[in-house]
């Protein structure tokens, strides 16, 4: 069984350092010329995976845009994680869940379990309960070659009150997350299955990645104001293992096929540069 981080590594390779979301939210359906219901976010869905899941490494699903539809949205959310991982790309789901004991276990048969009709290839979760709060997720994942994605450095300007808080030992709340995960990924080749998330938009703020030996996801770039250029600044030495993650900025090129691959292509290549 590959692990995920060996996946992810392989489809980087092959198919360039890029995450696109899939974000149905009303303003976007609008934007589209669609419905604001289910006949809508099914279209919507669709025509993103046509469109990109045999081009790109990594489709995110969020899945709150799902979900606000009720069973029938999330219905189409499995049908979106199928359809995505069968044309080739990894799916990671954005769900960012974290809590405890038996919860978190559930959460993470939910979505990491072969049997679950909703598993991906790797989520996002939260570590403000303490990452080993995070442990069923970490061993499921594991257990099947899924992925997790601990949310470390975020661009919301709520985040740096918590995540720049000063514990004990010295370190900020956010630097003993980074130093957790990369305690599990240590020795681990070519990439670790446990990854970060660091917004794009961030800029220098001090936190030490070097030793993270897994994927950073980095959102933000695009409707958010972070660009490829930006990237060097936030992740220093750590850029080779940075996976960029555009939403708005591909998908307001829809809802013609043609035009969301050439925008895909378009910041793939930006990407490309960046990174080296």
């Amino acid at each position: 069984m590959e692990t995920f981080g060996e996946r992810l590594h392989a489809a980087v390779a092959e198919r360039g350092p890029l995450c696109v979301g899939i974000d149905p939210h009303a303003a976007l359906l609008a934007r589209w010329g669609l419905s604001d219901d289910i006949a809508g976010l099914e279209r919507f869905s669709r025509t993103v995976v046509d469109a990109v899941a045999d081009r790109v490494a990594v489709l995110k699903p969020q899945s709150a845009f799902f979900e606000r539809f009720g069973s029938r949205g999330v219905a189409i959310l499995e049908s979106t994680i199928r359809q995505s991982r069968e044309a080739g790309a990894l799916v990671l789901l954005d769900v960012k869940r974290g809590d405890i004991g038996s919860t978190m276990a559930a959460y993470a048969s939910a979505y990491l379990d072969p049997a679950s009709s909703l598993r991906a290839d790797a989520i996002t979760v939260s570590p403000y309960l303490g990452v080993g709060s995070l442990q069923p997720a970490f061993d499921l994942a594991a257990a099947h070659g899924g992925g997790v994605f601990v949310l470390a450095l975020t661009s919301n300007p709520e985040g740096p009150a918590v995540q720049h808080a000063v514990t004990a030992s010295g370190k900020t709340v956010a630097q003993t997350v980074i130093d957790e995960i990369s305690q599990v990924n240590a020795g681990v080749s070519p990439l670790g299955s446990l990854g970060l998330v660091v917004g794009a938009t961030i800029g220098e703020t001090g936190h030490d990645l070097s030793e993270v030996n897994g994927p950073l996801l980095a959102p933000g770039l695009g409707a958010q104001g972070a660009t490829p250029a930006d990237l060097r600044a936030v992740f220093g030495e750590s850029l080779r293992n940075v996976l960029p993650s555009y939403s708005r900025e591909v998908l307001a090129a829809g809802p013609e096929i043609g035009d969301l691959r050439a925008a895909t292509a378009r910041v793939l290549d930006d990407c490309r540069s960046a990174l080296g």
